[in-house]
């Protein structure tokens, strides 16, 4: 009969499995994409299905109208305060100097307001010092009816060290439609679901044990060998599950919609109503509603998809 097959359980491509350090995440990696902000961020609404025809070229629908699963994200505009300016080397990017450009009084809520905001010292750097330029950026949850007023607080990169540029931004509202077309490729960036507390046979997807096993249906059979004298981190235990940072890669854009074309009599369910531009996106993402999602343009764009611009002729919400 041989050996059954039977593959480990839970993925380690990620480890370890510990709560995030906060609800929105931070981005690491950036495309190099010049002129152009390279990021944005919402709160997620909800799923809801669109209907669009199949232009995939190979597909057995090709031409016929389909219906995809997608994800409704809320976009206020973000107002730029500040901007941070970075040298790199073999070893990675390094802060080396942020200029504070203006202070909303929204922005106290976050931070402490400094006894002096210089927004004539951009005037006098030297951009060729520097290898990177990222906005320092706070959203804005009060023009949504989440509940909240205080605002959220990170950088995006910019692909530009124009200072002419970059002074239009300052205190200006940029919107979603100015950093995102629709059929774009975009990652998307979301700390997920949180769960808890959770044994291995839930956090690791674990076989319960046979009905004649001692003491415990439940657990991993083993937890490793006599030597070396430790159990391994490979060992599925119970812990944390959920509320992690994760990435997912090359999320389509499907449309950008206005909120009169998502209205809900009553709001959507666990959100609310919808007042801002909102974008639909392929497929599912993590986060749970009114959950703040990052997302930037795609570091590995899929060519055969960024090809296809979707056309949607219909958007079904959820009842």
């Amino acid at each position: 009969m041989g050996t059954p097959h039977s593959p480990r359980k839970g993925s380690l491509q990620v480890w370890p499995r510990k709560r995030a350090k906060r609800i929105y995440p931070k981005v690491r990696t950036w495309p190099n994409i010049k002129d152009k902000i390279l990021g944005f961020a919402g709160y997620k609404v909800g799923m809801c299905h669109v209907i669009l025809p199949d232009n995939r070229k190979n597909s057995p629908t090709k031409n016929e109208l389909i219906s995809w699963p997608a994800t409704i994200v809320e976009c206020p505009p973000i107002k730029v305060f500040g901007v941070r300016f970075y040298s790199s080397d073999s070893y990675g990017l390094h802060p080396k100097k942020d200029v504070l450009l203006s202070f909303p009084k929204e922005l106290s809520r976050k931070l402490v307001k400094p006894k002096k905001i210089n927004d004539k010292a951009l005037d006098s750097i030297k951009t060729d010092d520097y290898s990177h330029v990222a906005l320092l950026v706070m959203t804005q949850p009060s023009s949504t009816t989440l509940g909240k007023k205080k605002p959220e607080v990170f950088e995006i990169m910019y692909g530009s060290k124009d200072i002419s540029k970059i002074k239009e931004l300052a205190g200006k509202d940029i919107t979603v439609d100015q950093v995102i077309s629709e059929g774009d490729l975009i990652d998307v960036h979301a700390v997920t679901r949180g769960k808890g507390l959770q044994g291995p046979t839930k956090r690791f997807g674990l076989a319960l044990r046979h009905h004649k096993s001692e003491k415990t249906k439940r657990g991993p059979g083993t937890l490793g060998p006599w030597h070396p004298a430790k159990v391994m981190f490979m060992v599925p235990h119970a812990g944390q599950m959920g509320y992690h940072a994760r990435t997912d890669y090359n999320k389509q854009v499907l449309k950008i919609a206005k909120p009169e074309e998502l209205q809900k009599s009553g709001g959507h369910i666990n959100y609310g109503v919808i007042k801002n531009t909102c974008i639909i996106i392929k497929g599912s993402i993590p986060g749970s509603k009114k959950r703040l999602v990052r997302f930037n343009a795609a570091i590995r764009p899929n060519k055969k998809l960024s090809e296809l611009v979707p056309q949607v002729n219909q958007i079904i919400l959820e009842k």
